[in-house]
């Protein structure tokens, strides 16, 4: 019984929830949408100094964040990503639900990775409000503050910075109603397990 308590102990838990769909509109003609990553690990994470924290994040930052990850993947074989559809609508909820699901799958399959977790930039992507230009300086360290002092401050308001970018991969061509709604579809409670993993230099 003992036994069984110290395995326990030495787990550690991260749990990974993609949510709360919304819509913004970039200009008159393009709108994109923007989901909400919630992650709580276990107090004794040695992989995740911040154990709780929420960001948003839209389909072509987790374009980006694969493709970054595949660079240093070597011979790892990455999850997909829920394939882009030039026709995805936030008012269609099969389509908002299905493709939460993929993303959230996506991180999952990622989090169980030591190799992949040791990459500054998924840490960034996950509990920082950097945009995706910023997380890229600030991973090369040309940026005044370190990646685990993004990470910290990330929803303090001193590193909220957002990058108004042009439509990309997930953008909609045409205006819809719902700018800034968002519906009650997710995807959550999941936890990925692991032992012993190596602490990341954040």
């Amino acid at each position: 019984m003992n036994s069984i308590l110290d395995n326990l102990s030495k787990t550690e838990f991260v749990s990974i929830c993609v949510q709360d769909p919304r819509l913004h509109e970039d200009d008159l003609w393009h709108t994109h949408v923007d989901y909400e990553i919630c992650l709580h690990a276990s107090t004794n994470s040695m992989c995740f100094r911040k154990k709780t924290s929420c960001v948003r994040r839209r389909y072509s930052d987790f374009v980006w964040l694969r493709h970054c990850l595949e660079q240093n993947a070597l011979i790892i074989e990455l999850p997909k990503l829920p394939p882009w559809n030039p026709f995805f609508s936030l008012k269609n909820k099969e389509q908002v639900s299905k493709r939460m699901k993929g993303l959230q799958e996506f991180l999952e399959s990622v989090l169980q990775n030591p190799f992949l977790l040791s990459d500054s930039r998924l840490h960034l992507f996950l509990q920082s409000d950097l945009s995706i230009p910023r997380i890229e300086r600030c991973a090369l360290g040309k940026t005044r503050y370190t990646v685990a002092e993004a990470i910290q401050l990330s929803k303090s308001g001193y590193y909220n910075l957002e990058d108004k970018t042009s439509c990309d991969s997930d953008c909609e061509s045409t205006a819809s109603s719902g700018l800034g709604s968002s519906i009650d579809t997710k995807t959550c409670n999941s936890t990925v397990s692991f032992l012993h993993l190596s602490e990341v230099d954040l």
